[in-house]
């Protein structure tokens, strides 16, 4: 992974006590690990999406998946659609309100790192992914690692939302 010093230790104690997005304690190890094995399963993505996001929550856990999600990912070409749109999703959550906790300081530099990765990988799968969900959320990767909230946001809508909010703007 990118800089940011040595991965976070998968045995650190501190994983069995993290909260998901429904603000109860989630450790998501046990379906990283799943997913590293097998990194097509949909019962694993929809897991950490269901545990890790919840109508704008999230907790530390989401925070220290993203770090695992960006290291997993690193070996797949391309990287699942779902992996950006998690990461993204997480990062609008924390970034959007200040109801969501702030990254846990033994998270934090990984989570910098785990950004790093995710921007790169992002950038290497449009040049070559037509498809839209991989670019849907790519795009909204690397608009919020650039600081670009609004922009993420937008790239995270479907086409049909980004249509009518231009219609609606530009009255046609």
């Amino acid at each position: 992974m990118a800089k940011g010093g040595d991965m976070m230790a998968f045995n650190d104690e501190r994983w069995s006590s993290l909260r998901g997005g429904y603000k109860v304690v989630y450790d998501p190890r046990p379906a990283l690990r799943r997913l590293a094995v097998h990194y097509g399963d949909k019962s694993v993505w929809d897991e950490l999406w269901n545990e890790l996001h919840h109508q704008g929550d999230v907790g530390d856990a989401s925070y220290a998946a993203v770090v695992e999600l960006a290291r997993i990912s690193e070996g797949q070409t391309p990287v699942y659609w779902g992996a950006y749109g998690l990461a993204a999703t997480i990062e609008e959550a924390r970034l959007i309100d200040g109801r969501n906790p702030s990254i846990p300081d033994w998270i934090e530099p990984h989570y910098k790192a785990a950004w790093q990765t995710l921007f790169q990988l992002a950038l290497r799968d449009l040049a070559v992914m037509t498809d839209e969900a991989t670019v849907t959320y790519a795009l909204a990767v690397v608009a919020l690692h650039r600081g670009r909230l609004n922009l993420g946001r937008m790239a995270m809508c479907t086409e049909d939302e980004r249509a009518e909010m231009l219609r609606d703007y530009f009255g046609r």
